[in-house]
């Protein structure tokens, strides 16, 4: 009686941790591995298309996470997307021409800005917007223009 107890209690460690497991995993895919960015400073860039890019996305450069994406709204006057993000206060260095882009990373296509620094001395600072953006490259608008170039050279 005693051996079939010890291995019920084996069996429920074992789906126990089973759980722990695919919770930790759940949490990291879901971007929400850091529920406090800290403090950091607001930065806009408008985009004609934002693909999957959502709400605490990573802002990175040379891929280093640098902070999140906070809000995504639409502008009705210019029809863009527009990001709002949290950088990290440590990197308060940026250059005011900064670019941001939207890139797509890992095996589930995570969406993420990533921004590249310019030349300039100057800096960006709380409530700024990044003027130079590249939107996210959308795979179904790259296979149309394929087969319209392939359909129109033969």
């Amino acid at each position: 009686m005693a051996k079939q107890n010890m291995i019920e209690l084996s069996v429920g460690v074992f789906i126990a941790a089973g759980i722990a497991a695919l919770a930790m995993l759940a949490i990291q895919v879901s971007n929400m591995s850091s529920f406090s960015d800290g403090e950091g400073y607001e930065v806009v860039a408008k985009f004609d298309n934002i693909g999957g890019l959502k709400v605490r996305s990573p802002v990175s450069m040379a891929g280093v996470r640098l902070g999140r994406v906070i809000d995504v709204s639409f502008d009705q006057e210019s029809f863009e997307a527009v990001v709002r993000m949290r950088v990290n206060n440590k990197y308060n260095q940026l250059p005011i021409d900064t670019s941001a882009s939207i890139f797509t990373a890992g095996v589930l296509g995570e969406s993420y800005v990533s921004l590249e620094a310019g030349a300039e001395e100057e800096t960006l600072k709380a409530g700024d917007e990044i003027e130079m953006t590249q939107s996210a490259v959308i795979l179904e608008q790259l296979i149309g223009e394929f087969m319209v170039r392939s359909a129109s050279q033969d």
